[in-house]
């Protein structure tokens, strides 16, 4: 995720997230085909479903969305709290920046609301 992010650190990257036991074992990295690609990201309906047709395939499931936030903070913003429509995955939000403290950040999202998530190596 933070090398996607730092590929295209004047965008918004995103993808999906998947594996099985909550464990995140693949990473789907989408196209962002929102129009304003520095401020925001959308993957594509389309997009969506061909990643989730292979997740069934290889019989995981998905368990996050990420996307960067090329100039800010990496902490959901307004519109990231108002369009977080999968209220049971973890929205992982990545800093491109080479000094952020912590480039790669996890919240869980729900009713309005976003509270931080430990990430686990293992």
């Amino acid at each position: 995720m933070l090398a996607h992010a730092r590929r295209e650190p004047d965008v918004e990257c995103c993808g999906l997230l998947a594996g099985r036991d909550g464990a995140i074992t693949r990473i789907f990295p989408a196209a962002n085909a929102a129009e304003t690609r520095a401020t925001s990201y959308e993957i594509a309906p389309k997009e969506i479903f061909e990643r989730m047709r292979e997740m069934r395939a290889e019989g995981i499931e998905m368990l996050g969305i990420y996307h960067s936030h090329p100039n800010g903070e990496n902490k959901p913003s307004p519109r990231d709290i108002a369009q977080a429509y999968y209220s049971e995955a973890a929205y992982f939000i990545i800093s491109p920046q080479a000094d952020a403290g912590k480039p790669v950040r996890a919240f869980s999202i729900q009713e309005g609301r976003a509270r931080e998530l430990e990430i686990a190596l293992i």
